[in-house]
């Protein structure tokens, strides 16, 4: 039968026998070879490889002093202080911190500039300076009293007394940490969406309670992370007390690199590894705090290291599966 001008003519269908369906179901999709990415990794395991080939063989290290080191009690005892001079630190620094940052965004000029002058001299002014600054704080005023400004003074006490090391130590850091954490705060307040605050005011909320309950709570998921990495620049920063007379973790090793001149780089070593160990257990704190605030602001929670290492096992044994099956 002829077909009628301008018709198309359709292909016939081809029959697809059941060998040529088993080749095309046994043809698999080849990823892009990207040669560059294996000869970076060739290049990095080699170096991480040599690294530890250099740590483990070169006898300068002295790993069995340094396993000597590392759990005496004078090596305890100043690891002791540094959690010590941290933790309050931390707390004190965080607390000035938060005065700060509301300061900062009160609608008295007073205390805006008060505030800002603040944070501006004391992230200007090196922490070292700060520490010896304090520390001689004596020569500058012998005595302290508490009374009426510009008047009578109710009570005095002598001030190289009460300024301990310890004391020293912690105020210099709170002071400096106070200045970091106000702008971490800060930043954290101003991240929390403006209907937040609007839908509390038009509730008829107390701005305390709003803060407390509404706005603080949201800012934290902003201000974990960036305060934690300001927690770990502070246990770093504790070496720095060494220096107004507190044997610290680094005091102690540095006392005892004196004394024993042989032993520096082990106990610079053993040093090392503690602030490594400190540091890391912050940063899993962060981890799950960091999770908990994600409640409600994501769709599923990050998973933990646990829940990764088991995830990729489970990967790993279906690839397995299907390079068998094929």
């Amino acid at each position: 039968m002829s077909e009628p001008p301008g018709a198309v003519t359709l292909a016939a269908e081809i029959p697809v026998t059941d060998t040529s369906s088993k080749q095309l179901t046994a043809q698999r999709v080849q990823p892009l070879r990207k040669p560059g990415r294996w000869i970076a990794t060739a290049v990095a395991l080699i170096l991480v490889a040599q690294f530890v080939h250099g740590l483990v063989t070169n006898p300068f290290y002295q790993w069995d002093r340094f396993g000597y080191w590392f759990l005496r009690p004078t090596i305890l005892d100043g690891l002791l202080i540094t959690l010590e001079v941290a933790a309050y630190s931390a707390v004190l620094g965080l607390l000035g911190g938060i005065l700060l940052a509301l300061a900062r965004l009160s609608k008295s000029p007073v205390l805006r500039a008060a505030s800002w002058t603040y944070v501006w001299a004391l992230r200007s002014i090196p922490l070292i300076v700060v520490l010896l600054f304090l520390y001689n704080f004596s020569a500058l005023y012998k005595t302290l009293s508490v009374g009426v400004p510009f008047g009578p003074a109710f009570f005095s006490f002598d001030e190289s007394r009460l300024a301990t090391d310890m004391v020293v130590a912690v105020v210099g850091l709170s002071l400096n940490e106070a200045a970091y954490a106000a702008e971490v705060v800060r930043g954290g307040i101003l991240s929390v969406d403006q209907g937040q605050h609007e839908a509390a005011s038009a509730l008829g909320l107390p701005k305390g309670y709003q803060f407390r309950k509404i706005v603080f709570p949201q800012a934290l998921r902003s201000i974990t992370p960036n305060y934690v990495n300001q927690l770990i620049g502070l246990i770093k920063s504790t070496s720095l007390v060494f220096y107004v007379s507190l044997l610290d973790l680094f005091g102690s090793a540095q006392s005892m690199g004196s004394t024993y001149p042989g032993d520096i780089v082990p106990l610079l070593l053993v040093v090392t590894v503690w602030y490594l160990i400190l540091t890391s257990l912050v940063s899993i704190v962060q981890f799950y705090v960091e999770r908990y605030y994600a409640r409600g602001a994501t769709r599923s929670l990050p998973p933990t290291p646990l829940q990764k290492l088991r995830t990729g096992l489970r990967d790993l044994r279906e690839r397995a599966r299907r390079e068998t099956a094929v």
